[in-house]
């Protein structure tokens, strides 16, 4: 059965104007107050510094609300969970139970690690008393609210493995704890609630606002790591990975798996129906990934470590069944340490001076039997002729993986104006699961003229937008519904494409779309506007020759 949200009219992933305007409000406060906290340290090491705590507020405030639901069931007698009268003990031993935060996919906090630990404590030189709800009370000591931190992540560390050198625990190395009470007592206001937005997303698009922020501040690129959120929400619209391996071989922060999360979250799914995988270079982004699949109780390997997806690949024996990527465009110098006999490539050499086509050979080598991928490339991907680009697509074309072409607007990246497409790929065109056989046809979308002006510099898909492109895909893979739509989809067969030299740009097979029709045949119409135009000619060679006669008469003709 397929799980379609066009089908729905629900969409992962687009807000309404509500929900976005609190969400700028949350923005402004945090990055004003912020700024003002920290100026002994540079933006590098400031993001550190936030994200962590920022992590720390969310998991306590997820942990401190299901044990405050746990606390309300344990009284009530109408409730599976309840203890019985005078049980206040063993409530206070139940509450510190791990299973019942996991089984909701709520992490585990240790002590140590609240929230209100920390902040009861952040003004405080030295040692106290913590006592742990299960009846136990210990001393624990510490010099500084900065150790006190790193203690704290470290416990976290303890308690769920998967973060094991993950989290930044060098506070007290940084000698700020003059400035850490006050940024605590900025991060205690974030409010991880809202009566529509949950609070993992809240807490994604903070990380996500910071680490743009924090880009600008480093002198990079604002927005580097993040792909649009509907871009996003299309990819995993048009391929709905329902259940399985899912891939993503620049994963950055995790965009691609929180989308694919909310779409089995929304569609009657369960989240341990997705495995994830990814892999991502840059240490903060990998880190930052890893935390945010940790907090989603999502089952996730990214590698053990930050590292470079030509050289040290973390999932060599993989095969998924949807893989999804937005990696740097046109990335030149990719290829040191990299061999020319590279089992990867399979459809030829990649140029060392654009990573397209490695990117592209990478994923379909993890990619399984019947497994679906999609990647956003830039435009010169689905026509380049240089250093062997052309015999690496004409391969691929060849081999019948190429499933549908997206074009895309212009303006919709911060980082970027390289006009981009999207290109999705299948092992398996022949009939199954309710999709028609549909070897050696590829299907076209020409989404440019989507869209709407978001501000002055900024373009995005709207909800109407990512829905036409999904059910048109989907309609055409079932074909029920589909038609051809001049100037926006086409159904091709190969023999087309090879007739345009296996250039991909839907353009070409879209076709312009149709005029009004004013009655008049098509020749007789080519035949009066061919005569006017011959009579246009004729009348400015007459004027041409009157022009050079008065010159003449004037002198200045020869």
């Amino acid at each position: 059965m397929r799980h379609s949200a066009a089908n729905k009219g629900e969409l992962v992933g687009i807000m309404n104007n509500e929900e976005q305007q609190f969400l700028n409000e949350l923005d402004k406060k945090l990055w004003t107050a912020a700024n003002k906290l920290l100026p002994m340290l540079d933006a590098a090491v400031y993001k550190h510094v936030v994200l962590g705590l920022i992590f720390l507020k969310y998991v306590s405030d997820a942990f401190k609300e299901r044990r405050e639901e746990l606390q309300a069931a344990f009284i009530d007698p109408k409730n599976d969970y309840y203890l019985g009268p005078d049980s206040a003990e063993l409530i206070e031993q139940e509450l510190e139970a791990r299973d019942y935060y996991t089984e909701k996919n709520v992490f585990w906090v240790p002590a140590l690690a609240r929230w209100d630990f920390i902040k009861d404590h952040a003004k405080v030189a030295n040692g106290t008393k913590l006592e742990v709800k299960n009846g136990k009370v210990y001393e624990y000591k510490f010099n500084g609210i900065g150790r006190l931190l790193d203690d704290a992540l470290e416990a976290v560390e303890k308690e769920n493995t998967k973060l094991k050198g993950v989290l930044e625990k060098d506070y007290a190395r940084k000698q700020i704890d003059s400035a850490l009470p006050g940024l605590i007592d900025l991060i205690a206001e974030v409010p991880f609630k809202h009566h529509t937005l949950k609070a993992k997303d809240i807490l994604g698009h903070v990380y996500e606002y910071f680490l743009g922020q924090f880009a600008i501040a480093e002198g990079k690129k604002g927005g580097q790591y993040y792909t649009p959120k509907s871009i996003v929400t299309t990819i995993v619209e048009m391929l709905e990975p329902y259940k399985g391996r899912v891939y993503d071989p620049a994963c950055g922060s995790g965009g691609f798996f929180v989308s694919s999360e909310k779409f089995v979250e929304e569609h009657g799914g369960r989240i341990g129906q997705l495995s994830v995988y990814g892999q991502e270079s840059n240490p903060t982004t990998w880190k930052l990934a890893c935390m945010n699949m940790a907090i989603r109780g999502m089952d996730f390997d990214l590698g053990k470590e930050p590292a470079s997806t030509y050289t040290r690949d973390q999932h060599p024996d993989l095969r998924a069944d949807f893989i999804m990527a937005n990696p740097p465009f046109n990335m030149k110098e990719w290829n040191a340490g990299v061999k020319d006999d590279d089992p990867r490539w399979k459809y030829g050499i990649p140029p060392a001076g654009n990573a397209n086509f490695a990117w592209m050979q990478h994923m379909i080598h993890h990619l399984a039997p019947n497994g679906s991928m999609a990647l956003l490339l830039a435009n010169g991907s689905m026509s380049s002729n240089t250093n062997n680009e052309g015999e690496i697509r004409k391969a691929i074309i060849e081999a019948d993986l190429v499933e549908c072409m997206v074009a895309l607007p212009g303006q919709l990246f911060t980082n970027t104006q390289i006009p981009a497409c999207i290109w999705f790929l299948t092992r398996n065109k022949t009939a199954r699961s309710g999709w028609r056989d549909r070897k050696n046809h590829t299907l076209f979308i020409d989404a440019r003229n989507l869209g709407y002006m978001k501000d002055r510099v900024l373009r995005d898909f709207a909800e109407e937008d990512i829905r036409k492109i999904a059910a048109t895909f989907h309609a055409w893979k079932k074909g029920e519904g589909y038609e051809d739509i001049p100037a926006f989809c086409k159904s091709v067969v190969l023999n087309d494409i090879r007739k345009h030299d296996y250039v991909l740009t839907p353009g070409r097979y879209v076709g312009a779309a149709e005029q009004e029709q004013d009655g008049e045949p098509f020749e007789e119409k080519m035949a009066r506007l061919t005569a006017q135009l011959n009579e246009q000619f004729g009348e400015s060679a007459g004027l041409e020759r009157a022009i050079r006669d008065n010159l003449a008469r004037l002198g200045y003709g020869g």
